[in-house]
Order: structure tokens, then sequence, then C-alpha cells
């Protein structure tokens, strides 16, 4: 197999053999496939984002993560690096900026089959499938802004890619959960001013990061307003000023170049949620055993999955992840006897990891 991570468009004519389907190619997905690999199982990976790492890529690249074993400190991007460069001896195959569009058993419970097409027709035959879609589709809310349009991408942002583009920038953040202090905290050194607004001064974030914001407010390094943007002001696409309103309902305008509206996400499970699986409040069921969903053949694991005791951690979804593919041998290799090695000792799976 090759070591190189494709990002393929296969003709709608042709149909992809496969052991797995993977929706989703955050962490979770990510680690699958290590955990397949060593298995000899052969994966494809479908996301609708550009590029492979889910929301930790996506939503926060440069944002420090705590808690991944054995990694005191490591960034969202620094992760996925890491979880890349670890499958790459098993090379799989990506199919970016596509959708799972449907999904057909065409097998037996004791022998699933599944054809899975994309949006943008690319068509698996495969054995299993995977969800590790996160929670599902995660879209940005947009505030109720006339005219924000217009500045998308050039002024107004509901991410940050790279914290460097934003540097001596006149920055306006609005929210009061933990993605606008977080931004807050980690742009105000970079930026030329910063200016947080959210509709009363009482947060939803972290204490410590209230304490930090309130902190740098008092020494004069940022402005905290309490109120609502109504409207933008502007040339083109280059924003020029926020019009807004405080809780007396007197106007006012906040200066910026650039505006960063953090009101959440809204999450989407899209077609996934017509395939059949029993849903509880936009999540699938799944046994803690294997990881299996109510359709035999079809798994899910992170965040998209719910079982008793569930914690919404990578450090979960990576055992989820081990345990799917336990079964997963099972329906690719019906007559082969899975016996467990430990890679620390196996010379079988130190050779396919390439360091035997």
């Amino acid at each position: 197999m090759s070591a190189e991570i494709a990002n393929e468009n296969v003709a709608e004519s042709e149909v992809i053999e496969t052991d797995v389907v993977i929706v989703g190619a955050g962490p979770c997905g990510l680690f699958a496939v290590f955990e397949l690999g060593l298995l000899d199982i052969r994966a494809h990976l479908v996301d609708i984002l550009p590029k492979v790492g889910g929301q930790c890529a996506e939503l926060y690249p440069e944002k420090p993560i705590y808690d991944i074993p054995g990694f005191p400190i490591v960034t969202g991007q620094g992760l996925v690096d890491n979880l890349i460069e670890q499958v790459k001896p098993f090379g799989p195959t990506f199919h970016l900026n596509q959708m799972i569009e449907s999904l057909e058993p065409t097998g037996t419970a004791e022998a699933p089959r599944f054809r899975v097409r994309t949006d943008a027709g690319t068509v698996f035959n495969t054995k299993t499938v995977l969800v590790a879609a996160g929670g599902g589709s995660f879209l940005p809310k947009k505030p109720p802004i006339p005219g924000i349009e217009a500045y998308e991408g050039h002024s107004v942002f509901y991410a940050v890619r790279k914290m460097e583009a934003f540097r001596d920038r006149e920055i306006l953040i609005v929210g009061g959960g933990d993605s606008a202090l977080d931004w807050t905290l980690n742009l105000q050194p970079l930026a030329k001013r910063v200016t947080l607004m959210h509709r009363r001064d009482d947060f939803r974030a972290a204490p410590h990061s209230v304490e930090q914001m309130r902190s740098l407010v008092a020494d004069g390094k940022m402005d905290l307003r309490i109120g609502q943007v109504t409207g933008l002001k502007g040339d083109g696409t280059a924003l020029q000023a926020a019009i807004c309103r405080d809780n007396a309902n007197e106007a006012f305008e906040v200066s910026c170049n650039t505006l960063l509206p953090f009101f959440g996400l809204t999450m989407k499970l899209g077609p996934i949620a017509s395939w059949g699986l029993n849903l509880h409040e936009n999540l699938i069921p799944v046994d803690t055993e294997k990881y299996e969903t109510n359709v035999p053949g079809i798994f899910a694991i992170g965040d998209i999955n719910t079982y008793p005791g569930k914690l919404k951690l990578i450090l979960s979804g990576f055992h989820e992840a081990a345990l799917a593919a336990q079964k997963v041998h099972r329906y690719v290799y019906p007559e082969k006897r899975l016996t467990f090695q430990y890679t620390t000792s196996s010379t079988s799976l130190q050779k396919k990891l390439g360091v035997a």
C-alpha cells in the first residue's frame, strides 16, 4: 500500500471495493484506520470537509488539548499530524469535500454488504461502515446581522484557522462561551486591539478564562462591551465598524476591521438519519462490546454515538475504535481466527508498521 495520503475523486462509473468505509476523517476516524490496519483491513474515508482532521483541524487547529494520554499538551493540528503519520503504513484513501448521499444494504445480517454513494458520485461496495462523524456536519450559527454575507471570508470569520492572520487587526469578538473567551485570550497579544462583546455581563466560559479576560480589561489591554451587534459598516468587503445597541437600547459603534462571531455550532446528521439506525436525540445508540449499531455491519464511534456512561472525549473515541475493529474483522474475515497481539512484542505487527 502507498504511504501517501491521497485525496482521490473516483468517477461515477467506477465502483471501489473495500472492507470498510469510514465516515469522518477526524481523530477517531484516523485512529480507526490504525486499529483496522493492524488487522489487515482496508479503509477508505469520506469527509465533507476539504482537509483531514475533523473538528481539531477545522475549528481549533492551534488550540491546546491537555487530556490526550502521553501528551501533556498538543494542539488540535498537532494531534492530527501525529495521527496522519501513524496511519501512513496502511495507505488509507481520503475522499474529501464529499458527503455520503445514500447507503443501500446488499448483504445479510450475518454477512453484511453495503453500496455507498457520495454526492460527488464516488461509489463503494463495502463490507462494513464505521461512522466517526463527530456530531454530524458542523455549521456555525450565524448572527442575524443584515448584510453580513458580504464580509464573510474577508472581514467576518466563524473560525480561526491561523492566528497569525489576525496580527495587528482591530478585532471584535462576539459571544460569551468558551470559544469566544479562548480566542479573546489567544488573539489579544497579536491584535492591535481586541474588543469582546456579550449581551450580558455574565459568561458561560471556564471561570479562569473569564478571570483572565477581566484582568486584561482592568489593565487596559482590551475592551469589554455589553450589547449586541445590529449592523455593519464598511466599504465593499472591508469592515470598518460594528453598529451596536446596549441593554438600554442606546446605539453605539465599535471600530473594527475584523468580526469573529462565536454563537455556537449547529449539528446536522444529514443523510445518516435515513440509514435505518435507531437514533436518540440525533445520536446513534451502540453497544459497549463492539460499538455496533442496530444495523449489523454499521458501527459508530466518537461524539456521534451514545451509550450509558458515554464521555465525549477523544480518548474515549480511540477506545471505541479499537473494540469496533475487532468485530469488523469478523465480518471481513469470517473464517479467520483473530489472535490478539501487542505491537510491543509482535514481529508481524511491527512489520506492518515498518519498524521491524
